[in-house]
C-alpha cells in the first residue's frame, strides 16, 4: 500500500480543509440572511452537480488518464476557492457564486473521486480492498469530527478568508501527492475501442449506457444495488436532526454532541478495521452490518434520554465502516477495473435519482401524518404513545424507528434471496489487468 496511502493522506487532508470551507460558508451564509433556504439551495446544487457529472464521468475514468482526471478535479476545487478568495476580498461575493462554485466544485470533485475509487482495484492487491474501504471511512468520519469543530474555532478567529487559504493549501497538497504518484491505467474496453473506430451515435449511446447494461446483465450485483437502494431511500425518509430538536427543545448542544458520537463511533471503527482486514465473507459484513446499524439506530427513535442517543448512534458508528467497506470491496472485486468507472457511475446515477426522493417524502410525511397521528387526540397515539409519548417530536421519532425497523426486515429478508446471499459465490473475482 506505499503507492496508495500517500493519495489517501493528500485526500484526506483536502477533504478535511473543504468540509471547514463548507462550514465556514455556512456560517457566512446564515449571518447574512438568516434564513435556511439558501443553506438547503446550496445542498440542492450539489446534489444536481453529482447526478449531472454520473452521466458521463464513468465514460472519462474509463477511456482517459485516471491520474490527469485526479489532478483535474482538484484543480478545478482549487479554482473555485480562488476565485471565492478574490471576489470576498474585493467585497463582490455573492450568493449566487456559491451555488455557481458548488455546481462546478462538486462536479469535478465527484470526477476526481470516481477515478481515484476506480484505480483501486489497480494499485491494491484484493487482500487490501476492505482495508482500503476502512480508510475511506476514516476520511468521512473523522473529516465529520474534526471539521465542524475547526471551522467554528477558526472563523472567529480567521473569518472566511482564512479558511479559504487554509483550504487552498489543502488542495495544492493533494494535486502534488498524486502528481509524485504512480497510479496504473487499466486496459481499454471493447465498447471504447469502438468509439475509437466508429465515432457514431449509437457507438456513444453504448458506451454511456453500458454501466446500466452491466448491472442488468449480472443479477447478484443488480441485487446488491437495490439493496443499497433501498437502505438509502428508508434512511432519508427518517429525520433525525428535527426529532432530536423537537424533542429537547430546540437544544443544539444535544444535537451536535449526539451527531459528534456518529462520528466518533465511525472513526473508531474505520481504525480497528483498517488493522482488522474485516469479515472472510463480505456479503455478511453489508448484510448483517446493516441490520445492526439500523437496529441501534431504532433506539434515537423508541429512547427518550441524551445519553442513550449517544451510546447508540456511537455504537452505530463502529459498524459503519465495516458494513460500507464491505459494500466497497464486493464491488472493487466483482467489477473488472477497465469497467469500473461507468459501473460505479451507473450505481451513483441511481443512488442520486432515489436518494432524494425519500428525503422530499421525509418532511410532508412527518408534518401532515406522523406529527399529528401522534399528538394527544391523534389516532395513533392510543397504541404507541406509551412508547414515544405524545410530545412534539413523537411522531417522527415512530416515523424514525419505523423506517429503521423496515430496514432491519430488508437486511434479514435478503438472505432469502439466493442471488444476492450468494453474490461471492455466483460471480467471480475479477483478475486486474494494467495497461
Amino acid at each position: 500500500m506505499h503507492t496508495y496511502i500517500p493519495i489517501w493522506m493528500g485526500q484526506t487532508i483536502s477533504l478535511i480543509g473543504s468540509e471547514i470551507t463548507r462550514f465556514a460558508l455556512l456560517i457566512w451564509l446564515w449571518q447574512l440572511e438568516e434564513a435556511a433556504t439558501p443553506i438547503s439551495l446550496l445542498a440542492f446544487f450539489s446534489e444536481i452537480a453529482v447526478f449531472v457529472a454520473s452521466i458521463f464521468a464513468g465514460v472519462l475514468v474509463d477511456r482517459c488518464n485516471r491520474k490527469a482526471l485526479m489532478m483535474l478535479g482538484d484543480a478545478i476545487a482549487g479554482c473555485c476557492t480562488v476565485i471565492l478568495l478574490i471576489l470576498l476580498s474585493t467585497n463582490h461575493l455573492a450568493i449566487w457564486h456559491l451555488y455557481l462554485t458548488a455546481v462546478l466544485s462538486r462536479l469535478f470533485g465527484y470526477l476526481q473521486g470516481l477515478a481515484f475509487s476506480a484505480s483501486q482495484a489497480l494499485m491494491l492487491p484484493q487482500q487490501h480492498y476492505v482495508r482500503a474501504g476502512a480508510m475511506g471511512s476514516m476520511q468521512a468520519f473523522g473529516s465529520g469530527v474534526f471539521a465542524p469543530a475547526l471551522a467554528g474555532t477558526l472563523y472567529p478567529i480567521m473569518g472566511l478568508s482564512g479558511i479559504l487559504t487554509i483550504d487552498l493549501v489543502t488542495f495544492m497538497w493533494a494535486i502534488s501527492t498524486v502528481a509524485i504518484a504512480s497510479i496504473p491505467q487499466p486496459r481499454n474496453s471493447k465498447t471504447g475501442n469502438e468509439v475509437e473506430r466508429n465515432n457514431t451515435a449509437q457507438a456513444i449511446w453504448r458506451e454511456l449506457s453500458f454501466g446500466f447494461r452491466y448491472l442488468w446483465q449480472h443479477p447478484s450485483l443488480m441485487a446488491l444495488q437495490l439493496f443499497t437502494l433501498s437502505y438509502i431511500f428508508f434512511d432519508n425518509a427518517a429525520l433525525l436532526e428535527p426529532m432530536i430538536l423537537a424533542r429537547t427543545d430546540n437544544d443544539t448542544a444535544i444535537l451536535g454532541n449526539v451527531l459528534s458520537a456518529l462520528g466518533a463511533g465511525g472513526l473508531i471503527g474505520a481504525i480497528a478495521l483498517s488493522l482488522w482486514g474485516g469479515p472472510r465473507r463480505l456479503i455478511r459484513g453489508v448484510l448483517w452490518g446493516r441490520a445492526v446499524i439500523f437496529s441501534l439506530e431504532m433506539l434515537l427513535g423508541i429512547a427518550r434520554q441524551p445519553v442513550i442517543w449517544m451510546v447508540a448512534f456511537f455504537s452505530a458508528g463502529l459498524i459503519k465502516p465495516m458494513a460500507n467497506s464491505c459494500e466497497e470491496a464486493l464491488w472493487s472485486a466483482k467489477v473488472p477495473p477497465e469497467c469500473q468507472g461507468r459501473v460505479f457511475a451507473a450505481s451513483s446515477c441511481l443512488i442520486s435519482v432515489f436518494s432524494p426522493i425519500g428525503l422530499l417524502i421525509s418532511g410532508p410525511l412527518a408534518d401532515r401524518a406522523f406529527e399529528p397521528a401522534m399528538q394527544t387526540d391523534g389516532i395513533l397515539a392510543p397504541v404507541f404513545g406509551s412508547l414515544f409519548g405524545t410530545n412534539p417530536g413523537s411522531g417522527m421519532a415512530l416515523q424514525f424507528t419505523f423506517f429503521s425497523f423496515l430496514v432491519v426486515l430488508i437486511c434479514l429478508g435478503s438472505y432469502a434471496v439466493p442471488v444476492l446471499r450468494n453474490v461471492e459465490d455466483l460471480l467471480p473475482d475479477h483478475q486486474a489487468q494494467r495497461s
